[in-house]
């Protein structure tokens, strides 16, 4: 059965991860910008986050929540952290029970400190939960370059059902359990990404950078340990891969 999945959110991974899903599912994604919906829908392309990118001409957008989501096997949210919640309480009342929902988002809610997992239950208890997340740098992927991803979720069953719907071409997804340390790796490496960044501004050299990320590992992995992660987690794509991605590229937000 081929699933059909709504993703909210039209920023430059958002885009990207709805391109990806066109190749294997009918998708529609929601954005907020009139002007971002008619670019991909009539000319495949979203200039206002990816300027250089050509989009699956498959995928459809839309302004309309409730056109996103309703009917939709999976959802995904694409909505940064301190919009999370309330662009999730406008589709709640759009989506069927039981539909799986997919965080791409690496953040904590300003107020409750809640990952968006914990935030999708509130809003919508009883909805399977997971997350997309790894090294991926929006622009290199939707350029084609290879890359790979994890999806978590606790669900073993579920998990290795939503892996097709991303999965595709050099996209590499791959599965795991542990929702809890594959998310907080996501959070977790800003904040060394950050301190990487002030390193580089200062002038600091490779060694100085080397030894941040590697000892920045280690703060993070005993960290997600002690909120429930499992160790070996964090030595893989949603730990230090995510974590050299975001310490050394110039695409990087955060550092």
């Amino acid at each position: 059965m081929t699933l059909k999945a709504g993703l909210l959110g039209g920023g430059s991974w958002g885009t990207t991860v709805a391109s990806l899903i066109a190749r294997n599912a009918p998708v529609r994604i929601w954005a907020r910008c009139e002007d971002t919906v008619r670019e991909i829908n009539k000319h495949h392309r979203n200039s206002k986050y990816l300027p250089d990118a050509w989009l699956n001409p498959r995928l459809k957008a839309t302004n309309s929540i409730r056109k996103a989501v309703k009917g939709c096997d999976v959802l995904v949210m694409g909505i940064p952290s301190q919009h999370f919640r309330d662009v999730l309480e406008q589709a709640a009342e759009h989506i069927r029970p039981w539909v799986p929902v997919i965080s791409l988002t690496k953040g904590l809610e300003l107020e409750t400190q809640q990952r968006m997992t914990e935030v999708i239950n509130d809003v919508l208890p009883g909805h399977p939960v997971g997350v997309l997340t790894g090294p991926n740098l929006a622009r290199e992927i939707i350029a084609g370059q290879a890359a790979a991803s994890v999806i978590a979720m606790e669900d073993e069953i579920i998990v290795r059902a939503l892996q097709k719907l991303f999965h595709s071409g050099l996209f590499r997804v791959y599965t795991n359990t542990d929702l809890t340390g594959c998310e907080l790796g996501g959070v977790l490496k800003n904040i060394i990404a950050i301190a990487v960044g002030m390193g580089d501004g200062q002038g600091a050299g490779d060694n100085t950078r080397s030894a941040l990320i590697t000892r920045g590992l280690s703060e993070i992995t005993r960290l997600g340990v002690g909120m429930g992660g499992r160790p070996e987690t964090f030595a893989g794509l949603a730990g230090m891969g995510d974590l050299i991605a975001t310490c050394t590229s110039p695409q990087s937000r955060n550092r």
